[in-house]
């Protein structure tokens, strides 16, 4: 993000801003898959968790996904 800023304060071109927008949403995009992941294998998949734990990490799970796609 502090690449964006500077970007921007020093007026740099548009390409150049975008393309390090562009870096910073694949970044992030990389973050997500990690604790996604990171959610599953210890909310939903667990073995030792009960039904309603599982039941209520996938509800979790789910609900961030879909504030994360909007």
């Amino acid at each position: 993000m502090e690449a964006v800023e500077r970007a921007l304060e020093d007026e740099n071109g548009c390409a150049d801003v975008l393309q390090r927008i562009a870096g910073v949403r694949g970044a992030l995009n990389g973050l997500m898959a990690e604790v996604v992941e990171d959610h599953i294998q210890e909310h939903v998949a667990d073995a030792e968790l009960t039904t309603e734990q599982r039941s209520e990490g996938a509800a979790e799970l789910i609900d961030v996904v879909r504030a994360y796609l909007k």
